[in-house]
Parts: structure tokens; sequence; C-alpha cells
């Protein structure tokens, strides 16, 4: 059973699923993964991650044309894309790109679209960044408990870039930052292991040099 996966295995094998059908997705299910979420630690024990599960077409719509637009920057000549990496070559690169175009198509027929954002308490400042230890460990839980469930899920900040707009669509209150967009939906590909940098290169002991 999906549900029964051990958390070594599910970490082992969370890849970012982009391609999503657009069957919907059961409100318990969506519950499912923002309860699970809400487990994570924050800082002073605050509690403060909040989370907007957008169904709405309207809505999925206006989210969708603001990560189109963002995507295409990011996809353009010269919009920071490293066409290669040391541990990922041209051809591995263009394949993530292409899921990623493909995502920015079709994103409003994605059943669930999921806002993780931080709740201050005060109003939220210029380009504040506290408030991150506190929502992304949270947001790593709810890909995890998605994986475990059979759902595929990526987050991208893409769809946020224009902040102004987004908390326009997404209603927020002045003491709310969004910090990342998660499109969740049953994917259209297969699962499978994530490959990584092998331990022994990203760790030292006691100092780096």
């Amino acid at each position: 059973m999906a549900d029964e996966m051990g958390i070594f295995e599910t970490m082992y094998h969370c890849r970012a699923m982009r391609r999503l059908k657009p069957d919907p997705v059961p409100e318990e299910l969506l519950l499912k993964l923002v309860d699970a979420a809400n487990q994570a630690p924050t800082g002073s024990n605050a509690q403060g991650a909040r989370w907007i599960v957008v169904r709405d077409p309207e809505q999925r719509a206006k989210l969708a044309a603001l990560n189109k637009t963002a995507v295409a920057s990011y996809a353009a000549p010269g919009g920071g894309r490293a066409a290669a990496l040391p541990h990922q070559d041209a051809d591995k690169r263009q394949r993530m790109l292409a899921a990623v175009l493909w995502q920015a198509e079709h994103m409003q027929d994605i059943p669930a679209l999921v806002i993780a954002c931080y709740k201050f308490g005060q109003p939220v400042r210029q380009g504040q960044a506290m408030g991150g230890g506190s929502i992304w460990p949270a947001v790593q839980n709810l890909l995890l408990a998605a994986r475990a469930l059979g759902l595929g899920a990526a987050p991208t900040t893409l769809g946020l870039a224009n902040r102004a707009a987004a908390r326009e669509v997404l209603g927020l209150p002045d003491d709310m930052e969004a910090f990342c967009l998660i499109p969740v939906g049953y994917p259209m590909g297969n699962f499978g292991p994530v490959v990584r940098l092998p331990v022994q290169e990203t760790v030292r002991w006691d100092r780096w040099e």
C-alpha cells in the first residue's frame, strides 16, 4: 500500500512530479497533506504555517497565468537558468525544463494548488525572509506525505514571483506571506528513485577546509 511506505523509502523516492492529471484529489487527502505538514517544527512553536488550497477553476487560472509569465522569463535566454550542471548534463536539464514548461501550460488544469504561507502576527516587511525556517520543513512534510499517498507534487516559487499580484489573487492579509506554490495531483508518469550527489561529496567533519 502506498500509505505504508517507510520514511526512508519515501524520502529516497520523492521525485518532483510536475506532469499531473486533472482528476480531482479527494478533500480528505488534501486535508491529510496539510495535517502532516503542520506536524513540522516552527520557531518558538509559533505554529504560524497557513495553507490556501486552491481548487476553484477561476482562481487556478489566475495563478497559472502568473506562473506562466514567470516561467517564460526563467526559460528565456539570459533568464539565469544553467544549461548544465556538474551533476546534471544538458540533456537531463532539458528534460527537467520540458516538465516545467508543460506544467506552465497546464497548471490551470491541475486539481489543487497548495499555497504555503506563514502568518507573522504583524505586517510583513518588504523582502522579509524570517519565517522560512518555520515553513519549509512543513513544505517537505507535505511533499513526503503526498509521495506516501501516491500523489505527485513539487514546490515552485515562480508562480509567486509577482508578489503584489499573487497577494491580490490570494487575498492575503498584511501579516501573512506566501512562500511557495505546490501543485498537487495524480502523476502521469511513474515514481522512481531520486538521483542526488553522494554523501561523501557534501559533508565535511568539524571544518570545511
